[in-house]
Order: C-alpha cells, then sequence, then structure tokens
C-alpha cells in the first residue's frame, strides 16, 4: 500500500450527516470535495443516526469525481471510535480529525485505519486531514503535519480558534495564522487548506477572504453552501498565464534533467528544485480540474 498523496481540493463542501436529503445534491455540485460532517453540524441526539446516513452514502458514491471526506467527532470522546468503525469502507478516502493539539490522535487514528482498511480489504490507503483550529494546534502544526504519511493536509478552523478568544475575523488577525500553518504543512511537503466563511449572502466579501488564503498559499477553502463553491473553484483556479508559465518550465526541466542539469533559464528566469516541484503542481491542479486549453 503506497503512500498518501493530498488530492487537489480547491472547494470542500461540508454537508451535515444529518442530512442526507442533501447528499444528492452535494456529489453533483462542483465542488473538488464533498465533506460530510459528524461533529458540529450534528445534534448529540442525533449522532448514531447520522452516522448510518453517513456509512451508506459512502457505499453508494458515485464511482468517479469528488473526493470523500468524513469529519468525526474528536479523538478522546466516547464517539469517535464508533464513528471511525461506521465510515472506513470503501469509498472513504479522507478521514478528517477535528480540534487536532499533539502528534498522538494522528497516530492513534493511524492504527485504527491500519487496521480497519485490512478487515474491510481497502486497497486504498485513506488519508488524515487535521484540523488547526487551537493555539496549542497552531503551535505544534508542523509536529502534527510531519506525524503520519497518512496526513494529507492541515485544515484551519478560525471559528473554535478566534471566537474564544475575543478575535475578530480580520484581515490582520487571519494572516499570520494562515502563513504559520501553510509553512508547517510545507515542512511535510501537504498542503494547508483555508477554513469557512460564515457570511454566506456576501459573496464579494467571501471572494476577498478567498483571494488572500490563495495569496498566502493555500490550495483551497471550505464552503458551507452550495453558492460559495463556483467563487473557491475560480480563486483557487491557476491564471491561465501561470499554466503556460508552468508548462514551459515542465517541458524544459524534463530536457534539462535528463541531462544532469538541476538549473537552468525559462523566459530569462532561473528555475530549480522548488519552481519545477511547483510547476507539476500548478499542472495538476488544472488538469484535475479538466483544463485541456
Amino acid at each position: 500500500m503506497s503512500a498518501t498523496r493530498s488530492p487537489a481540493m480547491r472547494s470542500k463542501l461540508f454537508v451535515p450527516g444529518s442530512r442526507p436529503e442533501l447528499f444528492d445534491k452535494a456529489w453533483e455540485s462542483a465542488a473538488d470535495a464533498i465533506s460530510f460532517d459528524l461533529e458540529d453540524a450534528v445534534a448529540d441526539e442525533r449522532k448514531a443516526e447520522a452516522r448510518g446516513y453517513v456509512a451508506k452514502a459512502l457505499g453508494q458514491r458515485p464511482k468517479a469525481g469528488k473526493v470523500a471526506i468524513v469529519r468525526v467527532n474528536p479523538w478522546g470522546e466516547p464517539l469517535f471510535a464508533d464513528d471511525l468503525e461506521a465510515v472506513v469502507r470503501p469509498g472513504l478516502d479522507i478521514v478528517n480529525l477535528p480540534k487536532i493539539e499533539s502528534v498522538e490522535p494522528i497516530l492513534e487514528t493511524a492504527r485504527l485505519l491500519d487496521r480497519l482498511e485490512r478487515e474491510h480489504g481497502i486497497s486504498t490507503r485513506i488519508g488524515i486531514l487535521a484540523n488547526i483550529e487551537t493555539p496549542r494546534g497552531v503551535r505544534l502544526a508542523a509536529e502534527i503535519a510531519l506525524a503520519h504519511e497518512r496526513v494529507i493536509g492541515l485544515q484551519l478552523g478560525f471559528g473554535d480558534l478566534f471566537e474564544p478568544l475575543a478575535i475578530e475575523r480580520s484581515a490582520l488577525a487571519m494572516a499570520p495564522v494562515r502563513i504559520a500553518v501553510r509553512l508547517a504543512a510545507a515542512e511535510a511537503g501537504i498542503d494547508a487548506f483555508d477554513g469557512a466563511f460564515v457570511g454566506v449572502a456576501d459573496s464579494e466579501a467571501f471572494r476577498i477572504d478567498a483571494e488572500a488564503g490563495r495569496a498566502l498559499g493555500l490550495a483551497g477553502k471550505s464552503c458551507i453552501h452550495p453558492s460559495q463553491i463556483g467563487i473557491v473553484n475560480a480563486v483557487f483556479f491557476p491564471r491561465a498565464a501561470e499554466i503556460e508559465n508552468a508548462r514551459r518550465i515542465v517541458a524544459r526541466a524534463d530536457e534539462m534533467l535528463a541531462r544532469g542539469v538541476g538549473a537552468f533559464m525559462v523566459d530569462g528566469v532561473m528555475a530549480d528544485g522548488p519552481f519545477i516541484d511547483r510547476a507539476r503542481a500548478v499542472l495538476r491542479i488544472a488538469e484535475g480540474a479538466g483544463h485541456h486549453a
């Protein structure tokens, strides 16, 4: 079983696990990933019911297209193990772990996934998306990102991080957290994803917020309403000039690396390892989103 690779996820649509009437519309949406939520979006008395709905949905998921994610209840709480037991089955791509503050929950989840994958005959390794949404989580983000090869990304959660501390969700406050988590993810060679924007009715403010995340290197953004998907997909899609430049770099890299040359010039600008890696990532995103220009 090979190591997990982070999929391209510009847009990740949250769907309450207790609302099965929304599942088909979510699958049919333009979101790159669907995140079934068993945590905050589900009332305590409906947790078991929601778990059953999501397990059934995973078994019936469309064969092509979206990344399937389930946000389970927090590690260390009674519902956590039951959630994993129910949703780890063919059809699940990523487990989203909320409020991660140390390496231990990652390692324990990886051990449980090892067992459950064997029991259910799952040949594709399920990834872990770790939520960074507490002060301690931000401080230890790099350790969390590096904890296990199953960790495919870090997910920002500004609500849980800022609201208890009475910090306003301003660009000034969010920028240092975004860049800190992005750099922590980069240390492990994985992506960081931006948190949700709660002002569903204000599409322009949402677009500005998404642009701010993209400018700091985040790979995508959570959506809490289908109306946000198109904005996110557009914001996080590589620009035409960026795609063309990436194509030139990759074409030149294939030629030069075959000759044993690790650094070279493209249009008067030096390109080497990090630039080549970024160019390949840009093309992966563009091609994954159906760009064939």
